[in-house]
């Protein structure tokens, strides 16, 4: 139990009984107050309740109304009923709470309970939460002592009432986001968790609810990816204490989702990662030229600088992606057969035969591949005039005249004349 918890019970007893302006109208309506002072020094909230609703039917018009209504607040919340102690609380929240109840003491009381109360109701309704909020609202700014307080209880009491009331306010800001998140109203929830970043910019939850919601949308708006990423950064990096987050929670969950999602995302860039951390942290939203480029856009340049660097081995891994797809076959009959193909270079696998081949078993250096392995077959109309060098470099041009899928072979009908960089030495008299 906190300070103020502990000073604001202490409080109660007898607080009704202080107010001048107010009298119990017999010793039987004491009794029944009494009763319910008793059922809570004894923490038997259910009893309270009972004792309550029998102080109300036998004295409806009691003085104290409006503190029965309060005592009834806080012992639904005991009860561990907080969703009914803030409905229960709707007609006292429209009433000034300093006129209605008799004392400070008995107005702490309420708004201490109803902050605690909200963040225990996880779907809160709009009246609910509007209370929740109310309540958050009033306590942070309400700074009259009780009666015979000393000066450094009430500034102990002053600093645990405004940390309920901050835990509540960002709370029922946090709340409106995760509805909406539970109904898949991404736009919704995205405005909410905003407004909540508005309020709270220093939030480590606001920036994780707004990730969430960004994160919804991306599919649609795939634009707002990365500045979801930059949210679930920044909820992952803040300092705890600052942020009102738990640490625990930082290191099992918000470390370890942020880095399976920015390595999805972007890839691995242990680096990368590091550096958008360090930038997260210094602004609840991502700087106008923020940039984070995805996996495909990243390939999207190396291909396209591939292209630009290896033109006629960009032109290979082309044809060889159409042929190995799923309607290689249609491609090749259709679109590469006895079609001239552009100078390719490779490199000389194999001789059939060794000496004046008719046929040369060619490789194309890929990228990312460190064996080389045959994939197209120059076919000569006469023999080459010798004994090729195997393994050797060439550029060659042909016709494309057979294909099988598997194994992967190319067959290009090929003039010597085309073929440049081969270097063919005489072949061996036998003996």
């Amino acid at each position: 139990m906190s300070r103020t918890n502990a000073l604001v019970v202490c409080l109660l007893v007898g607080t009704l009984l202080a107010h001048a302006e107010r009298q119990f109208k017999t010793q039987a309506e004491y009794d029944a107050y009494n009763e319910v002072t008793k059922d809570l020094a004894a923490n038997n909230p259910q009893k309270a309740l009972t004792d309550l609703e029998a102080w109300k039917q036998k004295f409806p018009d009691s003085d104290f109304k409006d503190d029965r209504v309060a005592l009834q607040v806080q012992t639904l919340a005991a009860a561990n009923q907080p969703a009914k102690a803030l409905d229960a609380a709707a007609d006292l929240m429209g009433k000034d709470l300093s006129s209605a109840l008799s004392g400070p003491a008995q107005v702490i009381k309420l708004l201490y309970t109803l902050a605690v109360a909200i963040q225990n109701v996880p779907d809160p309704t709009p009246a609910q939460l509007a209370a929740g909020a109310q309540a958050a609202r009033q306590l942070a700014a309400f700074d009259k002592a009780p009666d015979g307080v000393a000066p450094e209880a009430w500034a102990q009491a002053r600093h645990d009432m405004q940390a309920a009331a901050k835990a509540a306010s960002l709370y029922t800001a946090l709340i409106p986001s995760a509805q909406a998140m539970n109904h898949k109203d991404c736009d919704a929830a995205e405005a909410a968790a905003r407004k909540a970043i508005d309020q709270f910019p220093e939030s480590g939850q606001a920036a994780w609810s707004l990730g969430s919601a960004l994160l919804c949308l991306q599919k649609t708006h795939p634009e707002k990816a990365p500045v979801a990423i930059y949210e679930f950064a920044r909820a992952a990096s803040l300092e705890p204490q600052k942020a009102m987050v738990d640490p625990k929670w930082q290191q099992a969950t918000a470390e370890p989702y942020l880095e399976k999602i920015y390595n999805q995302y972007h890839g691995a860039d242990a680096d990368g990662l590091r550096q958008l951390k360090m930038l997260a942290v210094t602004s609840p939203l991502p700087p106008g030229d923020f940039q984070l480029k995805s996996v495909g856009a990243i390939a999207a340049e190396k291909q396209e600088e591939f292209e630009k660097s290896n033109p006629k081995l960009a032109l290979w891994m082309q044809i060889k992606a159409a042929l190995t797809a799923a309607n290689g076959d249609q491609y090749f009959d259709a679109e590469l057969k006895n079609s001239a193909v552009p100078p390719l270079p490779g490199v000389v696998m194999e001789a059939r035969p060794a000496c004046r081949p008719k046929e040369l078993l060619v490789a194309i250096k890929e990228p990312d591949k460190d064996v080389l392995e045959g994939q197209i077959l120059l076919k000569f109309e006469k023999p080459l005039n010798g004994k090729p060098e195997v393994p050797a470099d060439i550029q060659f041009e042909g016709l494309p005249s057979a294909f099988t899928a598997s194994p992967f072979l190319l067959t290009m009908d090929a003039e010597v004349g085309k073929v440049t960089g081969l270097k063919v030495s005489p072949c061996t008299p036998k003996r």
